[in-house]
């Protein structure tokens, strides 16, 4: 059309400049026979030329036209077999006219590129490399250790869904850390997830290594949340947006099968474990932000059994806060995020209920473009024994030289609470390639 647009005003051109001796020799002679017949040949000329660029456009897409559709089934065709093994068909679900589609042919997803992955998922991989220096008497750490290798299987699956695997490798085995579909626009306004996931209790208990402000994980999630794995099972997730005219509220609701290391565990079919979490988000300013949390989680543990044949459980109580502050023009040289979680745990025990807290404060401020500094305080009773109490102080420096990798230092000091104390620097490298997703803000 532009083309066409740009020839037209370019004929135009050329007429009125070719008509201007004809209107001199108009107003001298006085003879406009002459340059009617000029006005005519014009014309002529210009519908013809016009009618051999819309033949020449014609022809142009039907040769196109026809390249597409020859095309086409070598796309969707699968890969030629290897000799002597029988050539397998693509299934495709049946079903999908509205998906982009008839029923039973490939739907296309915004073209070439992609239709491309539906076959092709995002892949990525994160190694996290971690070096410990010091004296930990309770815990004691490896010199150097390939912590974990992550990889992370992502795509669209269909109009309605999607799909995240997230397969941890560490160098005693492989394990899957997630994996689940996603449906985010079912009736009601509700997203559903349906697999082996994290937990939505608090804050850290959602988050994956990589994605950790610090190389260790607080004392309060070691001691009553089951550690680095967290509550982290396989099951159903619903949350649902609650609509108000003051700021941003979501509500979830999960149940798993009940098997969380030594924070829940199932021994029937009919002990699940049941999630809840409300989340309020707010802008106070325009570079400053704040996020809060309640969280309940309800279980089986391993303690042992009531008098009924019961199995005895483990409640859990959390709040979490998170204020951000980012300055919007110097929001890559400067920042801040303060986090706070506190934790109640009510476990059952076959000598009387335990009931420890446990919580911890941390801060982190960018100094430069790529430096950073930061601290934590943690403070925790544990689980099984609400009279040991363990304290922790962190100091934290991270530099990032790419979005692909970074370099962090913690020196961290534990005091436990049957009097033992360690002292370490703790060292990480993280990197990554490939096209990993981004995780929940």
């Amino acid at each position: 059309m532009r083309t066409t647009r740009w020839l037209i005003g370019c004929l135009v051109v050329v007429a009125l400049v070719d008509c201007r001796p004809a209107f001199a020799q108009a107003g001298q002679a006085g003879d406009t026979q002459s340059l009617r017949q000029d006005i005519t040949r014009l014309r002529q000329d210009f519908e013809a030329l016009q009618k051999q660029y819309n033949d020449r456009l014609a022809a142009l897409e039907a040769k196109l036209a026809a390249s597409e559709g020859a095309a086409s089934p070598n796309a969707a065709a699968p890969a030629a077999a290897a000799p002597g093994q029988p050539a397998q068909t693509a299934q495709v679900p049946t079903g999908a006219e509205g998906a982009g589609g008839p029923s039973g042919s490939l739907p296309v997803y915004g073209g070439a590129s992609a239709s491309s992955k539906i076959f092709n998922p995002d892949i990525a991989v994160i190694g996290d490399f971690l070096a410990a220096a010091g004296h930990n008497p309770v815990n004691p750490g490896r010199a150097f250790e390939m912590h974990e290798s992550e990889a992370s299987f992502q795509a669209v699956v269909d109009p309605y869904a999607r799909a995240d695997f997230f397969l941890s490798f560490g160098e005693e085995g492989v394990d899957l850390e997630e994996g689940f579909i996603t449906f985010p626009t079912l009736p009601g306004g509700l997203l559903a997830k349906v697999g082996k996931m994290r937990a939505a209790f608090g804050k850290v208990n959602t988050l994956h290594n990589h994605v950790m402000p610090w190389t260790d994980r607080p004392l309060v999630t070691n001691n009553l949340v089951n550690g680095e794995d967290g509550i982290n099972d396989a099951g159903v997730s619903v949350a649902r947006l609650i609509p108000n005219p003051w700021f941003f509220m979501e509500a979830t609701g999960q149940v798993f099968r009940g098997d969380s290391g030594n924070l829940f565990a199932s021994s029937t079919r009919s002990d699940l474990s049941y999630i809840g979490h409300v989340r309020g988000y707010h802008d106070i300013t325009e570079g400053t932000n704040i996020d809060v949390g309640g969280s309940y989680a309800y279980g089986h543990n391993d303690a042992g059994f009531t008098a009924d044949g019961s199995s005895l459980v483990t409640q859990l109580y959390g709040m979490d806060v998170t204020l951000r502050w980012r300055p919007l023009r110097r929001a890559i040289y400067r920042s801040f995020v303060g986090r706070s979680e506190l934790i109640w745990s009510r476990r059952d025990e076959p000598l009387g209920e335990q009931q420890a807290f446990g919580y911890y404060v941390s801060g982190d401020y960018q100094l430069a473009r790529r430096w950073s500094t930061g601290a934590r305080f943690d403070r925790s009773a544990r689980a099984t024994d609400a009279s040991l109490y363990d304290t922790s102080g962190s100091l934290l420096l991270t530099y990032v030289p790419s979005e692909f990798s970074q370099l962090r230092g913690q020196y961290r000091r534990i005091h436990f609470g049957d009097e033992a104390t360690a002292n370490e620097l703790l060292f990480q490298l993280q990197f990554s390639i490939g096209a990993h997703g981004a995780h929940p803000f």
